[in-house]
């Protein structure tokens, strides 16, 4: 097996698919309140080609696998797909994003699957700010769902928050105090300017920085090593259950160590989340492209990664898809 190292050194071994592009929730920060004009299903790549790409990848390095969405427990058979992946040789990990509305239902056969680990986006726990936040979304269904999973011994559990001022920065603490008793990974991360044409204001930005200076007046946190690689930084305090983890993607970018591609619901192959560069693996493979030609393809995504994302909380990335047409 030949690995995937870019220009910069950086060893590629991680993809991220999206598969699909449509979601049950309207969160403020990533959809427009009217929602978007959702890709035709004929150009959603089917389970069969993402097999195929997932075989192709992993015969080149790949080695850790995300699905993400819009908000993948809304595609049928998601259960078939993980147990088709979990097969695949070279493949050694397979992990989700969800915001886990529908995770009651699924996480038994998930786990049964192979699934691996889990992220779930919760912004306030507070029901009625939940609702506010998602547009509609039942913060008791999530907690049940987190039930089911910890049952069904996916771990660890990771809790993503996206702290932004004015609707949720006073829930910090909160959040934070749930990794003393449980044994969840807790991630505060930095409200992104790209794709929230509608609230994204500097003043809302709160940064990685003034986040933790909050964790620490609940008491002293200590720096610990949860993986290998992955964006978060990890702290905990002491004798936590948990951990608590910040992503820093605008302030502190975690750019040197970035082992990741990202696959669109559409087939389109991003070297970079901040990037409009986009190779069509889609078009390529109905055209008859051969396994050999997707390979290349590939590989040219990594050629072209660049170095870093020059993204700032003082200007607005929103000219760049929403983050349900990208891939979460």
């Amino acid at each position: 097996m030949s690995g995937l190292t870019d220009r910069y050194k950086r060893t590629i071994d991680y993809l991220r698919i999206s598969i699909t592009d449509r979601c049950n929730l309207r969160c403020i920060y990533c959809m427009p309140s009217n929602g978007i004009k959702h890709i035709e299903h004929k150009d959603i790549l089917t389970y069969e080609e993402i097999i195929r790409l997932v075989r192709i990848a992993s015969k080149i390095g790949v080695k850790k696998i995300r699905l993400t969405g819009g908000e993948p427990l809304t595609r049928k058979d998601l259960s078939k797909l993980i147990a088709t992946i979990n097969t695949i040789e070279g493949i050694e990990d397979i992990s989700l994003t969800t915001n886990g509305i529908m995770l009651k239902q699924q996480a038994a056969e998930l786990a049964r699957a192979g699934l691996k680990r889990i992220n779930i986006s919760i912004d306030s726990m507070k029901p009625e700010r939940y609702a506010e936040i998602t547009r509609g979304g039942s913060l008791d269904a999530v907690w049940e769902g987190i039930k089911e999973v910890e049952a069904a011994g996916i771990h660890p559990i990771k809790i993503n928050v996206v702290p932004i001022r004015g609707f949720n920065e006073d829930e910090i603490k909160d959040f934070a105090r749930l990794s003393i008793n449980l044994p969840y990974h807790i991630r505060f991360i930095e409200f992104m300017p790209i794709g929230a044409k509608e609230i994204w204001t500097e003043a809302k930005y709160v940064s990685t920085d003034e986040i933790k200076n909050i964790v620490s007046e609940i008491g002293p946190i200590y720096s610990v090593k949860a993986r290998k690689s992955g964006p978060a930084r990890y702290f905990k305090f002491d004798s936590a259950r948990g951990v608590i983890g910040f992503i820093s993607a605008v302030t502190h970018h975690f750019c040197d160590t970035c082992n990741r591609l990202r696959l669109t619901s559409d087939g389109k192959l991003r070297p970079c989340l901040f990037s409009e560069t986009e190779i069509d693996l889609r078009s390529a493979m109905r055209d008859g492209a051969s396994d050999e030609e997707i390979e290349r393809l590939f590989r040219l995504g990594v050629e072209i990664k660049p170095e870093r994302h020059y993204i700032s909380h003082e200007r607005s990335f929103n000219h760049l898809k929403p983050m349900s047409k990208i891939g979460g």
